[in-house]
């Protein structure tokens, strides 16, 4: 069967080189004993290396030319091989409810979105291994007070420890992406409750870093507002917006500082 053709549309980059394959899919080894769920397999140069592990595989490909390549070349996969949105897939039918890692070299047009739906099924997801740009992965993995700190890094590291593994050359791929690529894994830590309300603190996380380039004081703002709109309140906020902590900026400020704003701010609005 021929080769399937990359679409941009679909954010494809096919790896070529075998021993970056290899070495991606041995990420998923640090957890061991459960299913593993790979996204975008394309022509299976990852796949190849996951079958061999002797765990439970599926793999989700929406691309229809991928899915029947698959078929005819790995049928061992047949019934694993779910030809679906990734973004649009209830997780916790995949193993019957049970965890799984989650890897893939991404499809780098929706590798955010993918991070986020991970975090909505933290409980089904222990280990998220796998291949993105560079950029993301510095994001996921960045410290306060690094400039590619910012929304994914502080919702991702509240549940999960990022580690930037290695960085991939662009002539690795068919065809060659414009950016270099980089593998990580994400490992969930001991949080369970995270001490805050987590809907109003990736709400604050993503208004606040929309305007970075304000203290913390002057990009808050537009979520004060919001509340006051929907809670039907007029606070001023002038003692709150006078705390030292919002006279820095979105990026000095570690997770458990946005843990404990998020805690004032509700405190804020239940007084």
């Amino acid at each position: 069967m021929k080769s399937v053709r990359p679409k941009k549309q679909l954010g494809q980059h096919f790896l070529t080189d075998l021993s970056v394959a290899r070495r991606i899919a041995d990420t998923v080894d640090a957890c061991p004993d459960i299913p593993i769920l790979e996204v975008g397999p394309g022509m299976g140069v990852l796949t190849q290396f996951l079958i061999p592990k002797e765990r439970t595989l599926k793999v989700v490909e929406i691309d229809d030319e991928s899915v029947s390549w698959l078929r005819h070349n790995h049928p061992s996969l047949e019934e694993n091989i779910i030809a679906d949105d990734f973004l649009k897939m209830h997780l916790e039918n995949t193993f019957d409810g049970s965890p799984f890692v989650l890897t893939g070299n991404y499809p780098y047009n929706i590798s955010s979105q993918i991070f986020f739906k991970m975090l909505d099924y933290r409980h089904l997801i222990p280990c998220c291994t796998g291949m993105i740009q560079k950029e993301v992965a510095e994001r996921l993995a960045a410290k306060p007070g690094n400039k590619s700190y910012g929304i994914l890094s502080v919702l991702v590291q509240l549940w999960y420890d990022v580690e930037y593994l290695f960085t991939v050359e662009p002539g690795v791929f068919n065809p060659p992406p414009k950016v270099k690529s980089a593998v990580v894994r994400m490992t969930r830590n001991n949080t369970e409750d995270p001490g805050c309300d987590p809907r109003l603190l990736r709400r604050l996380v993503k208004t606040v870093f929309n305007q970075r380039r304000k203290m913390m004081r002057g990009s808050i703002k537009p979520l004060l507002a919001a509340l006051n709109a929907e809670r039907g309140c007029t606070h001023e906020h002038t003692e709150f917006l006078a705390l030292p902590l919002l006279t820095r900026r979105p990026e000095q400020l570690s997770v458990s500082e946005f843990v404990e704003l998020t805690n004032t701010v509700e405190v804020l609005y239940h007084s």
